[in-house]
């Protein structure tokens, strides 16, 4: 191989490895993302070549969806039959259960626990006292350096070792052609995808880490192959040995999408049949603005019947591409999603009234950080740390104690004893190239509003945004805010409160854009904890005018916690407590289910919605096709919160079918490493998806339906149709079944059709079931859900 063709083969060899995001951000992401130029169906194919996994739903979950009756037997059928299959749907079950996978011996296995150890050292990121020496100078050049010392590859001398990574990749595929150094190069970043990943995501990120002590995917080859050919590892892979298994994976790909249809067409009698425009709320109490998270669909029906409250659906980074500085770490993190560039630092200054209060409360911050220091420090250096031991036990002994045995007391007197600043700090907007203007915090403003619809607006407006509370969790951020790059939504949402109530920027809205926002109009920051499903309201700046609203607003959040714990938990003797308990007990492994059973993303007005229980299977976005003529905002949504609800979607569904490929394994088993990842026992690739608690109801049963994302849009065909041409990456989402789309044309009779290859649109037949149920309601509602 050529020197000037070997980085371009190392980046075309990448796209089989998604990234790897870092527990502290888990974010939720498709790990076949490389993939999404092909149809799903041949990426599914090519996975299983490359990287020896499958990537189907097993034969067994077929078959408890099957007797489940969640697979609709004519669907089945009919599909089958296009496909050439004449025998009945049982017979084709039968075929697929009697394949199995044969499992491979890993003959990487030696070479692999080599290469872990030495990105192990190479990329902590606080753990270790003593860092390897000469980071600074890169992952070769470093590893080089001491590589003579390594007992695991004998008699390496120095001299021998190329002085350059591009030296040492040439000496090793000097005897092989193009073609085989591409098959190479995309075996040996394969071997250890959750590795390779995290070195694609600092290289890509330009994290601080990545800044510091460099690596990129070059490093990684040179020394993976060179001890390779070291070692005698076998650098070319030999063929899968469970050979041509594409009949297999032809029939099993019918099945899963006889699956998606189904649900997709029960999904349509229900939409139907019951969602009729009964006329909005005269004028609202208070609005709320809730994620598009599947966890906010429950919150908000119970919101809606509690009283006079109208919600609302929005990404839950609210539209700020912002990071935000916390005050009580120093540490600046992305909240806003991956896919787009942070413009915007948001940090916390003192309120004018506060500054005593602020500043004694950065001096507890100090203290605490002092002592946590200390005492790591007393903990990991060897003189102390028998003596920390020793000393410390008994503390902790009682701590875990009480997290053992009254954790929900426990979390109630730790949430009534929290100090929190949001009560003294305003959050502070500023831009990473210059000052942000009046216009910018205006246009912010104003894109929300557009993006949902929004007509008028009540005394009280909470933008409400999530996070999630457990003990020893180490993928706790993946139960976080998706849309906030797997941060906590609050932040995000006192943001958008501030710039709101801004007089400025309601100036500007009003003689830029007409934008008249009532003077009696208050808006506040919120949060609403998905583990326990309590609303705390960031209030501390709403005037005397309002706090009878107000006090009002906070009793029914009591009973509305209650409800939805209640439906959440199927517990109704004390479930608020139960929920408490879950949150706050380090045994948990599952504190909540996160977006688990995640199906489809629904971009309509609440109407179309309100009366119906989704079971928090659906991403609800407000969208008013009336007030958008242009289709931008519709756009945005598409190219935004769709694009992140597909990653989490396929994140959720690869995990699901395949954990031990493209999931995070058992949390009982998992170990820390660097800070940033976990590894299963005392080694091995990082895990680069959700633990089995996360996805699976017991040991054999899986939780969440492995379904690929169904996007429901109510809005005119010709302007979706506009949109797609406009945006061939999305295009192709539809075009390569990475997602489906189904539209509600309000222009013809609310129709609800399906988007079929080459921009075709097929009639979505309703279900028996729900054409009765269709007929009945027509006899009630003459007109089928006008807007």
């Amino acid at each position: 191989m050529k020197k000037t063709q070997l980085f371009t083969t190392i980046d075309a060899a990448s796209k089989v490895v998604g990234k790897t995001w870092p527990l502290y951000s888990f974010v939720t992401s498709n790990p076949l993302s490389g993939y999404e130029n092909m149809p799903f169906q041949k990426a599914i194919e090519k996975v299983e070549n490359t990287l020896g996994a499958n990537a189907m739903p097993s034969p067994e979950m077929f078959r408890k969806a099957w007797e489940g009756e969640e697979i609709n037997r004519d669907i089945l059928s009919k599909l089958l039959l296009a496909e050439g299959y004449k025998d009945s749907p049982e017979h084709s079950l039968s075929i697929l259960e009697a394949q199995r996978v044969s499992q491979q011996k890993n003959e990487n296995h030696q070479l692999d626990q080599i290469v872990t150890k030495w990105l192990g050292a190479f990329m902590d990121e606080g753990v270790s006292e003593w860092q390897m020496p000469n980071r600074q100078k890169g992952f070769y050049a470093a590893w080089r350096a001491l590589a003579p010392y390594d007992s695991q590859i004998k008699s390496i001398k120095a001299s021998e070792i190329p002085k350059t990574k591009t030296e040492a990749l040439l000496q090793v595929l000097s005897s092989y052609s193009e073609e085989e150094c591409g098959k190479i190069m995309e075996y040996h970043l394969a071997a250890l995808p959750g590795w390779t990943g995290y070195i694609k995501l600092r290289v890509d990120e330009d994290s601080l880490w990545h800044k510091k002590n460099p690596i990129t995917l070059e490093d990684y080859l040179a020394v993976r192959l060179w001890i390779a050919h070291k070692i005698g590892t076998k650098i070319l892979p030999k063929k899968n040995e469970n050979g041509n298994r594409s009949e297999y994976l032809k029939l099993a790909y019918i099945w899963l999408k006889a699956w998606e249809k189904s649900w997709q067409q029960d999904l349509t009698s229900t939409l139907r049949s019951k969602a009729i425009l009964k006329g909005g709320i005269e004028k609202p109490d208070a609005q709320m603005v809730f994620c598009i998270d599947t966890r906010s669909e429950a919150i908000r029906r119970h919101v809606e019947s509690q009283g006079k409250y109208e919600t609302f659906g929005y990404a839950g980074f609210f539209g700020i591409a912002m990071d935000y500085e916390n005050m009580e770490d120093g540490n600046t993190r992305k909240s806003c999603p991956p896919i787009v560039n942070s413009s915007y630092k948001v940090s916390e200054a003192s309120k004018d009234n506060q500054q005593e209060v602020f500043s004694n409360f950065k001096k507890k911050i100090e203290r605490r950080q002092f002592g946590n220091y200390f005492l790591r420090r007393l903990k990991n250096m060897l003189p102390s740390a028998f003596g920390y031991v020793e000393t410390t036990g008994a503390a902790y002994g009682v701590s875990l104690l009480l997290k053992t045995l009254v954790p929900d007391y426990l979390y109630r007197f730790n949430q009534k004893n929290k100090t929190n600043h949001e009560h003294f700090c305003d959050t502070k907007l500023t831009k990473y190239t210059s000052e942000a203007a009046i216009e910018e915090k205006a246009g912010i403003v104003k894109a929300a509003f557009d993006l949902m619809g929004w007509e008028e607006f009540a005394p009280l407006v909470l933008f409400v945004g999530h996070g999630s509370h457990s003990s020893n969790n180490a993928f706790s951020s993946s139960l976080e805010c998706g849309a906030c790059a797997a941060s906590p939504g609050r932040h995000n949402a006192r943001m958008l409160a501030s710039l709101a109530n801004d007089k400025e920027v309601r100036g500007f809205l009003q003689n830029e854009f007409e934008l008249s926002i009532p003077n009696d109009t208050v808006f506040i920051g919120a949060e609403h904890n998905t583990t326990t499903d309590e609303i705390v309201l960031f209030d501390a700046d709403v005037p005397e005018t309002h706090l009878e609203r107000l006090k009002n607003l906070k009793n029914d959040l009591l009973s509305i916690q209650k409800k939805a714990t209640q439906e959440r938990l199927q517990d109704t003797s004390n479930s608020v407590a139960k929920a408490q308990r879950k949150a706050n007990d380090w045994t948990e492994t599952r504190p909540e289910w996160g977006l688990a059973k995640n199906a489809t993303f629904i971009i309509a007005p609440r109407a179309l919605t309100k009366s119906l229980n989704l079971r928090g299977r659906s991403f609800l976005h407000s969208y008013n096709w009336e007030l958008d003529s242009s289709g931008a905002a519709l756009e945005g949504i598409m190219q935004g919160p769709m694009v992140v609800t597909q990653w989490i979607n396929n994140h959720y569904y690869f995990a699901t079918v395949n954990n031990e490929a493209f999931g995070g394994g058992s949390k009982i088993t998992h170990n820390i490493t660097g800070k940033f990842g976990a590894v299963t026992g005392n080694g091995g690739d990082l895990k680069i998806g959700l633990p089995l608690q996360s996805l699976m109801e017991t040991d054999d049963e899986a939780y969440h339906q492995p379904l690929r994302l169904s996007v429901c849009i109510q809005a005119p065909i010709k302007r979706i149709e506009k949109i797609l041409e406009k945006n061939p990456s999305l295009k192709n989402l539809f075009e390569n079944e990475w997602i489906y789309l189904m539209v509600m044309d309000p222009e013809d009779g609310n129709k609800i059709k399906n988007y079929e290859k080459g921009m075709v649109w097929g009639q979505h037949s309703a279900s028996i079931a729900g054409r009765k149920k269709e007929r009945l309601q027509q006899v009630e509602d003459s007109v089928l859900m006008p807007v």
